[in-house]
C-alpha cells in the first residue's frame, strides 16, 4: 500500500507545479504527518521532492524531474475509457484504477495540456439515473464486474418471481440503464440478460471462458431492449389526439410505440385531430398514461376504457365546477 501511495504522490507532484501538505493528504487520504514522512522517504530514495516552508509553501519536484512510472496497467487503461462515468466506476469498484490512470496520463502530458482533464470534467457530466429515482447500488456488482473484466465463469443464485434459481454463467458485459445494472451473459449456448440487483449470491469458479469474438454488446442490448419493450406492449387502444396531444404523447407512453403509431395515424380531420392505434402495456396502464393528456386525447376504443375516461372526466369537472 505504501509503495503505491508513494508512486501516486510522485505522479501528483509531476502533474502540478506544487501541492500543499493538506492537498496531498486529501488526495492520498492520509494525515499530513504521513505526507511529511512520505516526502522524506522519497528524498532518501533519490526522488528530488522539495518542501517550501511558510504559509504559501508546499511540495514540488526539483529540476524538471520526470518519473518513468507512467505506463498504464490493463485495469487502469480499461477504467480510463470509462472515466466519464464516475458513478459507474465507483459502483463497479474501479474508482482507484481510474484515478491512477488519470494521474499517469496527466503526468505524461505536456505542461500546456495539464488542464485537459479538468477542462473536460467541467464540460461533460453523465447522470445516468432518471429523475425522481434513488438507485441503490447492487451489493454484488463489484464481484460481477470483476468476473466480466477477467472473463471468468460464475455460479449465481438469482431471484426469479417467487423462487431462486442457480445458473452457471459466462459474463460478457454490463449495461447501466436508467440507474439499473444489467448483466449480459451466456447460459449454456444462449445469451440472456439478468438484473444484477436480483442476484443473491455470486461465486467465481476460477475458470476462464473463451469469449465469442462476434459478440457485440451494444448491438445485443439494443436488440434485447427492443424485444422487451415489444413483449410488454400486449394491448392496444384507439385514440384521437390534437396537435398538442400528438406532441406530448411520446412523453407519457413508450416513445418508439408512440412515434410508430403517429407515423401511421389517420388525419388530421377538420379539427386538426389525428386518429391512431397505440400499443400499450395494459388498459390499466394506458388509463394512467393517457389521462395525463387531458382534453388533448379522446379515448375511442375499447368501449369499457372509454367509459372509464368519461366517468373520470365528469367527476373531475364536478370537482372543479
Amino acid at each position: 500500500m505504501r509503495a503505491a501511495r508513494l508512486i501516486k504522490m510522485v505522479l501528483l507532484l509531476q502533474a502540478r507545479p506544487s501541492m500543499t501538505g493538506p492537498e496531498l493528504a486529501r488526495e492520498l487520504q492520509v494525515s499530513e504527518r504521513t505526507i511529511t514522512r512520505d516526502a522524506l522517504a522519497l528524498s532518501e530514495a533519490g526522488v528530488p521532492v522539495y518542501a517550501d516552508r511558510g504559509r504559501a509553501g508546499g511540495y514540488r519536484l526539483v529540476g524538471g524531474y520526470r518519473t518513468r512510472l507512467t505506463g498504464l496497467g490493463r485495469s487502469e487503461a480499461e477504467a480510463l475509457f470509462l472515466s466519464g462515468l464516475p458513478g459507474a466506476l465507483r459502483e463497479m469498484g474501479l474508482d482507484d484504477a481510474a484515478s491512477a490512470a488519470r494521474l499517469k496520463v496527466s503526468a505524461a502530458l505536456l505542461p500546456s495540456l495539464k488542464d485537459a482533464s479538468d477542462s473536460a470534467a467541467q464540460r461533460f457530466h453523465l447522470d445516468a439515473p432518471g429523475w425522481y429515482q434513488e438507485p441503490k447500488t447492487p451489493e454484488l456488482l463489484p464481484a460481477v464486474a470483476e468476473a466480466v473484466w477477467d472473463d471468468r465463469r460464475i455460479k449465481a443464485r438469482y431471484r426469479r418471481r417467487d423462487a431462486e434459481v442457480e445458473r452457471e454463467l459466462e459474463p460478457y458485459g454490463l449495461v447501466l440503464k436508467a440507474g439499473v445494472w444489467y448483466l449480459c451473459a451466456r447460459a449454456r449456448t444462449a445469451f440472456r440478460v439478468y438484473r444484477i440487483d436480483r442476484f443473491t449470491a455470486v461465486d467465481m469458479d476460477g475458470q476462464v471462458f473463451d469469449r465469442d469474438e462476434d459478440f457485440d454488446l451494444p448491438a445485443f442490448w439494443e436488440e434485447r431492449a427492443g424485444q422487451f419493450v415489444r413483449s410488454i406492449l400486449r394491448a392496444e387502444v384507439v385514440v384521437r389526439v390534437t396537435e398538442d396531444g400528438a406532441r406530448r404523447l411520446p412523453y407519457v407512453t413508450d416513445r418508439a410505440a408512440a412515434r410508430e403509431a403517429l407515423a401511421a395515424a389517420e388525419g388530421p380531420d377538420g379539427q386538426g385531430r389525428m386518429t391512431l392505434t397505440l400499443p400499450v402495456e395494459s388498459h390499466e396502464v394506458a388509463y394512467g398514461q393517457l389521462f395525463a393528456l387531458g382534453p388533448d386525447v379522446e379515448l375511442l376504443e375499447p368501449p369499457e376504457l372509454r367509459a372509464l375516461f368519461a366517468d373520470s372526466s365528469e367527476r373531475a369537472a364536478r370537482l372543479y365546477r
